[in-house]
């Protein structure tokens, strides 16, 4: 098609930072959860033990699916059965900004006005997706064919490159449906959360056939390291294809900029509540927030159930448990497992508060942002409006999951008054850092605007040294990189003062800067 492989060099040129950090990381991941295992439990007979309890537990079959082997290879792919979905939420997020968001933003319409087709657009960003995908599943063959069978490392490469093509099918479907990118995202998100939902189901009831149902438990179906099976590839390429001929079909029968789905219409005048900067960003944001929220909660009551059982099946290996204390704990091992749960929560929604501050990016490349600054509302009042939802939001996620999860420990143990203030108060120790990752997106927006997106790439670097830093034994100064390492581990260790000020300090002069250097630049037309 006329133009794609200008376009696919574009979007090469555009995502040079950011693409090339997820695809890394998403393909080293697998290895580094089976080096982990392999380190940790090195007799056969502690790898069965190990593979029998996880499979035992409806908690972690829920979260990862069956243990189908006990072998080292085939249980750091089973620990890392999330990884997949990660995968597929990221080609999704790339296909829709590249087709969907430049369609609303205006851009896609001047392209077309060039020697363009219709349709390049939406091949290009698939073919750059397929190609991240493709990488992907290159990387975790590679890796995994260094030093186990050939045969288990293709099926796990196939596994998660089918994954990563198939949900790029899906976002360029979404992306027809809407017409704006929120929309689209938000379709494409809950098909994947749908899936990974499917996936549970089958694999925790009777039910089994519904996780055939769901790409997501695709990869796990080839089971890699555990007598392969080829077939279920064909499952990818089929539903591939066919939401890509989908999505071209519907591409071909609407209006630029248009979507399939009739827009809803708002009342013909604001409501009083609206008046102001503060009401208009809690608009925006709230049906993120709300998502997030629900998220945490669920997964809040899912750990707090594998709580007691996961530290049951760990209290043999004095090496696992060494390796908590250093992610999270020092008193009792059900604690140890908490905490290290909530310090890889506390990560994630730090990227709640990066998407929260970036929303003001968005807001301002789509020129939005001038027309309000052109009214008495000034630029630190409605930077302060995105920054108080940026801040408090991730409080109050934070706030649920500690509650879902310290009355699902508590429920487990039999003593609810003693534990759900401990893991709530745990919970919320992990704002400081998080306020550290909302206060470095604010920086790169106030003084390098157009480098905000690599708050993406801090925080990945964080979650990759911070987290996966212990299990490969990296310096010290490496793991200090990540301002989750410096907090007090709860619940079970002793909260220190220092570390919650100091980072608190950090963020608020990173937020300063953040605003006062949007404050002297131009704002982007």
């Amino acid at each position: 098609m006329t133009g794609s492989w200008a376009l696919v060099r574009l979007i090469l040129r555009r995502d040079r930072f950011i693409l090339p950090l997820w695809v890394v990381v998403f393909g080293l991941l697998p290895i580094t959860q089976t080096s982990a295992i392999a380190g940790l439990y090195t007799g056969e007979a502690e790898l069965r033990r190990f593979a029998a309890s996880m499979d035992a537990n409806p908690a972690f079959t829920a979260l990862y699916g069956h243990v189908l082997d006990w072998n080292a290879a085939a249980l750091g792919l089973w620990r890392g059965g999330f990884t997949p979905v990660l995968v597929g939420l990221a080609v999704l997020l790339t296909v829709i900004r590249h087709t969907r968001a430049e369609e609303e933003t205006g851009r896609r319409e001047l392209l077309g006005s060039t020697v363009l087709s219709r349709h390049a657009g939406l091949t290009s960003a698939l073919i750059v997706t397929t190609a991240a995908s493709l990488v992907i599943g290159l990387i975790v063959l590679a890796t995994f064919a260094a030093e186990y069978p050939v045969e288990g490392a293709l099926a796990a490469g196939l596994g998660y490159a089918g994954t990563g093509i198939v949900f790029a099918a899906v976002g360029a479907l979404a992306a027809q449906l809407t017409e704006n990118a929120g929309g689209a995202r938000g379709i494409a998100i809950a098909v994947l959360g749908g899936a990974y939902l499917l996936r549970g189901a089958g694999d925790t009831t009777d039910a089994s056939w519904l996780s055939w149902l769901s790409p997501v438990a695709w990869p796990q179906r080839m089971r890699p390291f555990a007598g392969e099976t080829w077939w279920p590839f064909a499952l990818f390429v089929a539903l591939a294809a066919a939401l890509c001929c989908a999505a071209y079909l519907l591409a071909g029968r609407r209006d630029v900029a248009a979507g399939l789905l009739p827009p809803r219409l708002g009342p013909a005048t604001a409501a009083p509540a609206l008046a102001g900067p503060f009401a208009l960003a809690w608009r925006l944001h709230r049906g993120s927030l709300l998502a997030w929220t629900l998220g945490f909660a669920v997964l809040g009551v899912v750990m707090g159930a594998a709580a007691n059982a996961a530290m049951s099946a760990m209290a043999e290996n004095k090496r696992l448990l060494d390796m908590l204390a250093r992610l999270g704990g020092a008193s009792a091992q059900s604690d140890m497992f908490v905490a290290a749960v909530l310090g890889i929560f506390g990560i994630a929604v730090s990227g709640y508060a990066v998407q929260a501050v970036l929303r003001m990016r968005a807001e301002e490349t789509a020129q939005r942002a001038e027309p309000l600054l052109a009214t008495p509302a000034t630029r630190v009042a409605w930077t302060a409006s995105h920054l108080v939802v940026a801040v408090l939001g991730p409080a109050a996620v934070l706030a649920v999951l500690g509650l879902s999860l310290g009355l699902t420990y508590g429920l487990g143990s039999g003593d609810v008054g003693t534990h759900l203030p401990r893991v709530l108060g745990a919970s919320l120790a992990q704002l400081p850092a998080v306020w550290v990752l909302a206060a470095v997106a604010t920086a790169l927006f106030g003084v390098l605007p157009r480098l905000a997106a690599a708050a993406w790439g801090v925080l990945a670097a964080f979650l990759l040294f911070g987290q996966l830093g212990a299990l490969l034994d990296l310096p010290e100064a490496v793991l200090d990189l990540s301002p989750f390492t410096h907090l007090p581990r709860l619940p079970g260790g002793d909260p220190e003062f220092t570390p919650y000020a100091v980072l608190t300090a950090i963020a608020a002069v990173l937020l300063a800067a953040g605003v006062y250097g949007f404050r002297r630049r131009d704002v982007a037309t």
